[in-house]
């Protein structure tokens, strides 16, 4: 797929953040990859496990109003990793949107262990693959 194609789920997934999240999101840039880098693998990921997205930078729950201008956060979408997950255009849409809304929860400030229960209550149940896959 093209880098313009997926950009443009990577957008679609971004409009359908609901807006009481959306208009709180600030000073933070999302940004597609290709691949994430070694150094991303080698601090993020499980041995083995595929790293979909992440989120740099301190979370919203963390700042203080008395701070001084700080450079943006950064939520990286990885292209390849969504390609290859993916059995259909439709799937490659919903792992780019669950992996949207899971960044933007770390935004929010969830540790690991709350996104997880969120997704898991926004998908109505249990036994997901993405249940099992770090991101």
């Amino acid at each position: 797929m093209r880098p313009s194609d997926f950009d443009r789920i990577v957008e679609r997934a971004c409009a359908r953040i609901p807006a009481r999240f959306r208009k709180r999101l600030k000073n933070i840039a999302i940004v597609v990859e290709p691949e994430p880098t070694r150094e991303q693998l080698a601090r993020m990921a499980q041995p083995g496990s595929t790293l979909l997205g992440l989120y740099e930078g301190r979370p919203l729950i963390h700042r203080s109003v008395f701070e001084s201008f700080s450079m943006p956060d950064r939520i990286l979408i990885f292209q390849g990793p969504h390609e290859r997950a993916a059995r259909s255009l439709e799937h490659l849409e919903k792992l780019v949107e669950d992996t949207v809304w899971h960044e933007v929860a770390h935004y929010f400030g969830l540790d690991e262990r709350r996104v997880r229960a969120a997704e898991e209550r926004r998908r109505g149940g249990i036994g997901s693959p993405l249940d099992r896959r770090r991101r």
